[in-house]
């Protein structure tokens, strides 16, 4: 039993919850509630789901040395010892071809570009994991570009054009929060001298704060202008949607409050489940985005 619990935990089930952004074009689309929209997105999320676990098995692996250096890394299954190297490897290849599998369910014409996206999206993280995430900067605008494909694949799926609005503001958000997490693994660097990554010597205090602010700043800018939007406001066919914005700047300056005021997790999976304020500001955004274009 313990041994299985272990290759859960390899897995990271709950950054899953990152792929809910899958969702987002049927959200918006207001098809949200169709089943025809709702299955082929469903199946692109456990996709991708699977896809970004394989790419977590081989993170561990290739970080398993750097891993039990750390403070709290080293409690990863594969750093601890819990998974052997050859069942890593064994649960990344399984994840990987079940991805691939799933993706045959879906009957449309946008097929080769699910295929396409994901693969992209593996080959890109690989990459990642080996080279790319020493790069100060590189690091953040990668992860953010796989939050931009994780809405592409559920637009695609379902035949829905996904705007550039939707685009930016995907693109913004995750910025903001991969910054917000980097002030995490600079911190433990300060109090520790340990790297929890290599790119971290990129960055400092004042750098990860200014520019998390710059990106808060263009990011709340952004939202306003998309809501206001004579396009948008014709596709939903409302101009209320502006007054979801108040929910998306308590929410921005919460985590800059935790980050900068109290030194919290900047990991926005943990703040989505701990944080009572931010799960308050993304319950009422969600509630008053469905009560504008659902009733």
């Amino acid at each position: 039993m313990k041994k299985i619990k272990s290759y859960i935990q390899l897995l990271r089930p709950l950054q899953w919850l990152k792929n809910g952004f899958v969702f987002a074009p049927i959200f918006f689309s207001s098809n949200l509630l169709k089943e025809a929209f709702f299955w082929p997105t469903f199946i692109v999320f456990v996709s991708f789901c699977l896809i970004s676990s394989s790419i977590y098995c081989f993170n561990d692996l290739q970080d398993v040395k750097a891993d039990r250096q750390h403070p709290k890394k080293c409690k990863r299954p594969i750093a601890s010892g819990a998974v052997s190297t050859s069942g890593g490897y064994t649960m990344m290849i399984l994840c990987t071809i079940s991805a691939f599998a799933l993706l045959t369910l879906i009957q449309s014409q946008n097929a080769p570009f699910l295929y396409g996206i994901i693969i992209a999206y593996w080959l890109m993280n690989i990459a990642y994991c080996v080279r790319l995430k020493q790069y100060a900067i590189v690091d953040v605008s990668i992860i953010a570009i796989g939050f931009v494909m994780r809405v592409l694949i559920g637009g695609l799926a379902t035949d829905i054009w996904v705007s550039h609005w939707l685009v930016m503001m995907t693109f913004l958000v995750t910025l903001f929060l991969a910054f917000t997490k980097r002030n995490d693994d600079y911190r433990i660097f300060e109090q520790t001298g340990t790297k929890p990554r290599v790119s971290i010597t990129g960055y400092n205090k004042t750098f990860i704060n200014e520019a998390t602010a710059i990106i808060a700043a263009i990011t709340m800018v952004c939202y306003i202008m998309y809501t206001m939007s004579e396009e948008v406001i014709a596709r939903m066919g409302t101009r209320y949607v502006y007054l979801t914005s108040g929910w998306v700047l308590a929410g921005l300056l919460r985590y800059l409050q935790n980050m900068i005021v109290y030194g919290l997790s900047g990991s926005p999976t943990k703040a989505l489940v701990k944080d009572h304020f931010i799960q308050f500001c993304i319950i009422g955004w969600i509630a008053s985005f469905f009560i504008i274009i659902y009733l």
